[in-house]
């Protein structure tokens, strides 16, 4: 009875500090993450209002309203600003829509004045797992509704964010193959930037799956599956060899990659990262070089308020303010 009433109380005793160290290791997140937003001792620039649960929630919403667009997006009377000249277009990723890849974004965007447009693209009507035919028909989707943008708004020029295989391979063959730059004169070009989260630009080993599939020739089989899409991403395809080579940008284009260390679809994470070529210029960003504590991997990225505050500084870079870094999770984003 005695030994047992011991183990018992020992028992209690570890949970108490299992219970004091999990509280301490709480506070001490909370308190870096409070400390990095205010270090910098500027006014707090607006965060998106980044909760816990958007992504599982935007993805019921896009898998139940696969074609509508999320809220702030698709306004074709909306006209740009003088503060905001470019419509910026958001490419959504790989096996999703525009409803489930930018619910989070496109209503931030919007409020902060600009023109958002939120093309579903790479998928039949009534599917909510787009994104998933060949790149090139992919890519003449975006060239049409980029013209289609440009004619509406009366702009010269957009701005485009993408997730995935929409900040990477779709728009870089756009830019470079379906009339989205002139090279030889790149004031024409109908793209100013291009920011990629987690984007697929130099192709994926899938965490070594995609090597795998390569290795064994599955690839054609995977891609009846689930869609060509997914043999045209992985490392060594034509599609990226064509793509790689005469360089990875366009002259005129302000290329911008966030990419995150945990990311666990486009691997390895540096193959994300792009080399300026003449007249563009690159900025490659890992997001925990900007908020060391931020856990998002591929998927919540789109829903990280940390990446959300690097896309507006991207997208206007004359008026860049530092990031406040909060609490971002691995699937559930924040």
């Amino acid at each position: 009875m005695s030994d047992r009433i011991v183990t018992r109380r020992r028992s209690n005793l570890l949970r108490a500090r299992w219970a004091a160290v999990c509280a301490g290791l709480a506070l001490s997140l909370a308190g870096a993450l409070q400390g990095a937003a205010v270090a910098s001792g500027a006014p707090a620039p607006p965060r998106p209002p980044g909760r816990l649960l958007d992504v599982p929630a935007a993805f019921v919403g896009g898998f139940v309203h696969p074609d509508l667009p999320p809220a702030g997006a698709d306004d074709w009377s909306c006209r740009p600003t003088r503060e905001h000249p470019r419509p910026v277009v958001l490419l959504h990723a790989t096996w999703t829509n525009a409803y489930s890849d930018w619910s989070m974004l496109a209503p931030w965007l919007k409020q902060q004045g600009y023109c958002v447009f939120t093309p579903n693209y790479g998928g039949a009507p009534g599917s909510p797992f787009k994104a998933s035919g060949p790149i090139p028909d992919s890519a003449r989707q975006i060239a049409g509704y980029v013209d289609r943008v440009l004619k509406a708004t009366g702009a010269r020029q957009v701005d485009l964010v993408g997730h995935s295989q929409g900040g990477g391979v779709t728009p870089r063959w756009y830019l470079r193959f379906e009339g989205g730059t002139d090279p030889g004169q790149p004031k024409r070009n109908k793209v100013r930037r291009l920011i990629g989260l987690a984007p697929s630009n130099h192709g994926t080993t899938a965490l070594g799956l995609g090597t795998l599939a390569t290795k064994l020739g599955l690839n054609p089989t995977v891609s009846a599956l689930v869609g060509q899409a997914w043999s045209d991403q992985m490392v060594g395809s034509e599609v990226n060899r064509r793509l790689d080579r005469d360089g990875d940008t366009q002259p005129g284009v302000h290329y911008t990659v966030i990419a995150t260390r945990l990311d666990e679809v486009v691997t390895p994470y540096t193959n994300q990262f792009l080399t300026a070529g003449p007249g563009a210029t690159v900025r490659n960003i890992t997001i925990q070089d900007v908020c060391p504590q931020d856990l998002s991997e591929h998927l919540s990225l789109a829903y990280d308020t940390n990446a959300a505050q690097l896309v507006t500084n991207a997208l206007d870079p004359a008026h860049a303010k530092p990031v406040r870094c909060g609490v971002s999770l691995p699937v559930l984003g924040g």
